[in-house]
């Protein structure tokens, strides 16, 4: 029982017992009393409702605000490992970066380092290309005296060719070389003697007509002709001979078709063949990287 109602039956009770002995006033004021003790025991009865129902609110609340806590404390430790995953990725990116621009910097280094020697190769290719101009001016200041059917000078594959046809120089046949052709090898040489760092190569060069008589065959011929011009040049001119190569090509270089007589007489020459050293610039090259030499 609650202790309101146990309150209101002790005061029934009394009432009852007194009625017999009291007066009519107390009687009604008992009444009275009852009444209002009625009334306090409903309002209180109220009250416990309304607290009973506010509990449960709130009990309703707590478990509201437990389950909050705990989806937000579920959610702290989601955020917790996404902050590390994140940490750590921003760790991950950071190191690529710093691994990029150190591979950034050293391109950036190759770069300026291969745009240097390419402006010395430029410079040395300025310098060998004007070397050569300077060449064929030369020879052909020295060589002036002489037609065009007889010697050219030219200059190809970045080199000075002196071609001299076989009518300068040799008799039909022979290795012997004509007054003639030793003059055009004398003002030759005086160039090479005063340009020591021209290199000569001679190749000797004949017909696709076969050779009768002293020499083998058209190789034969051909490098016969060759190593005369070298020992004119060399013993007679005193040409440095570490500077000079002779070769003989036989009838497979030729200039003009051979089915003509013309274009054969045009193939019965000796080229002489002149460059600048090119020491500064081979060294250069082998020096660069992606080099053979490296």
């Amino acid at each position: 029982m609650t202790k309101p109602f146990l309150l209101l039956t002790a005061t029934i009770t009394t009432i009852s017992l007194l009625t017999s002995c009291v007066s009519s006033g107390r009687y009604h004021a008992s009444l009275s009393a009852l009444q209002s003790a009625r009334d306090d025991s409903a309002r209180l009865a109220n009250k416990v409702a309304d607290q009973q129902k506010h509990i449960g609110q709130l009990d309703n609340q707590v478990s509201d605000l437990n389950k909050r806590v705990d989806d937000l404390t579920k959610h702290a430790g989601e955020l917790s490992t996404e902050s590390a995953n994140r940490q750590n990725a921003l760790k991950k990116t950071q190191a690529d970066l710093d691994a990029n621009k150190k591979e950034l910097a050293a391109n950036q280094k190759e770069l300026a380092d291969r745009q240097k020697r390419l402006e010395q190769l430029q410079a040395l290719m300025d310098q060998q290309k004007k070397a050569i101009t300077d060449i064929r001016k030369k020879m052909s200041d020295a060589l002036v005296g002489f037609n065009s059917n007889e010697l050219t000078v030219s200059i190809k594959n970045g080199k000075v060719y002196v071609s001299l046809q076989e009518n300068l120089l040799f008799p039909s046949g022979s290795a012997v070389v004509n007054p003639k052709g030793k003059e055009a090898l004398g003002k030759l040489a005086g160039v090479l003697n005063n340009n020591q760092e021209i290199t000569v190569d001679i190749e000797g060069h004949t017909d696709s007509n076969p050779i009768h008589g002293r020499y083998q065959d058209n190789w034969d011929l051909s490098t016969a002709r060759a190593t005369a011009i070298v020992r004119i040049l060399t013993v007679d001119y005193k040409v440095d001979p570490t500077r000079v190569i002779a070769s003989g090509h036989s009838q497979f270089d030729p200039v003009q078709s051979n089915t003509t007589a013309d274009g054969r007489a045009q193939n019965r020459r000796t080229e002489i063949i002149l460059s600048p050293r090119l020491d500064e610039l081979y060294r250069l090259i082998e020096s660069s990287p992606g080099s053979a030499s490296k």
